[in-house]
């Protein structure tokens, strides 16, 4: 059985700016214009409708779960690396596709990997849709049980004791939006033609849900650690953990045209975020082993290397994202991200452009 992921991305493509001026134009359409207007000295507009691309996707998580204090206890955990491929469609600003995943074709509905990306890209303004959950193929990565413990038989130890939910959005505002096209790094929609950069500024919300069994990983550590083998620490014992956070970023992007049809963006982003959590030591319960509000600093990195001649078009982009959550007594980090490459082919030339085109 093949496993369908179905991913959708709704990439802005700045069409509106390309057409003339109208003598009387909606109130509507000059607000969307506003926002789609750009320098076409800088920047290149799309010069087609349709677009075909086959996209390969490699995604990764990493999660550590610790306790403070001087016998600490912490656990690194992530699952096996996850790839997919699959076809797109787009037209003008709807681009859609699914991505297969064939590595784990024999899991249930359950347990099946699941992830829904939707990205907005106009010249002004971006929005990032997302919802993951994780599957059950996780592995401990490393163990430490305080000082002294050798916890080496542990390293690459199969565990499904852990599933991950993220769902979250994230909304940002591009300052030199004239000049500079996060479009063009990543969604190909249009050619940064002079290297540009910009600052841009941006809100996020997202949950996280982290389902742990603790009497699981106990029985492992039991097992394969023997004589050797000690107690969780009180700290990471619970069953369920919700992260609830809303955050206000500031970051820069750079647009690096370094040939002709060739670019490189880095964007940086931090955010100050505020944290709301709670964590249930017992499924049956209504007590909760811990809730906190506190402050912590989150990150999100963007990165793309594009060809794009306008008709075709190739490339690869990165997209990672980090979660700190911290109290006196629990910590929790998450990184997540994933890696696309792509290659495209655009068709159909809008009116604008069909006698250039031939």
């Amino acid at each position: 059985m093949i496993l369908t992921l179905v991913t959708l991305q709704v990439v802005a493509q700045d069409t509106l700016q390309t057409e003339q001026p109208e003598k009387k134009m909606s109130w509507l359409r000059r607000t969307i214009r506003g926002f789609s207007y750009i320098d076409e000295r800088y920047v290149e507009p799309q010069h087609y409708n349709w677009s075909v691309m086959l996209q390969a996707t490699h995604t990764y998580d990493y999660y550590r779960l610790s306790t403070s204090g001087s016998d600490g206890q912490s656990v690194w955990l992530s699952p096996e690396p996850n790839f997919k491929v699959g076809p797109y469609f787009g037209w003008r600003w709807i681009f859609a596709g699914y991505t297969f995943d064939l590595k784990h074709a024999d899991v249930s509905m359950k347990d099946l990997k699941q992830e829904i990306d939707l990205s907005i890209y106009s010249a002004q303004i971006g929005a990032d849709i997302y919802y993951r959950r994780t599957g059950v193929d996780y592995k401990i990565r490393k163990l430490n049980l305080g000082k002294n413990v050798d916890t080496r038989k542990m390293d690459g130890v199969p565990f499904d004791g852990i599933s991950v939910g993220i769902t979250g959005v994230n909304l940002y505002y591009i300052f030199n939006h004239q000049r500079f096209s996060y479009p063009a790094a990543f969604a190909q929609s249009t050619i940064q033609k002079i290297s540009c950069g910009s600052w841009m500024v941006g809100v996020t919300y997202t949950q996280n849900t982290i389902e742990f069994d603790h009497e699981k990983l106990q029985s492992e550590i039991d097992e394969r650690m023997g004589s050797q083998a000690v107690k969780l620490d009180s700290g990471l014992m619970f069953n369920s953990v919700k992260y609830y956070n809303s955050s206000a970023s500031v970051g820069y992007a750079y647009n690096w045209v370094f040939a002709k049809n060739c670019l490189f963006c880095s964007s940086l982003s931090l955010a100050l975020a505020y944290k709301r959590s709670r964590g249930e030591t017992d499924e049956n319960s209504s007590k909760y082993h811990f809730d906190f509000n506190n402050l912590n600093i989150d990150g999100i990195g963007r990165f793309g290397l594009v060809y794009n001649n306008m008709r075709w078009y190739a490339g690869a982009s990165v997209i990672v994202r980090a979660y700190n959550y911290r109290k006196s007594r629990f910590a929790a980090n998450n990184i997540f991200g994933s890696l696309n490459m792509y290659i495209g082919y655009n068709f159909g030339a809008r009116s604008r452009y069909k006698k250039k085109k031939g």
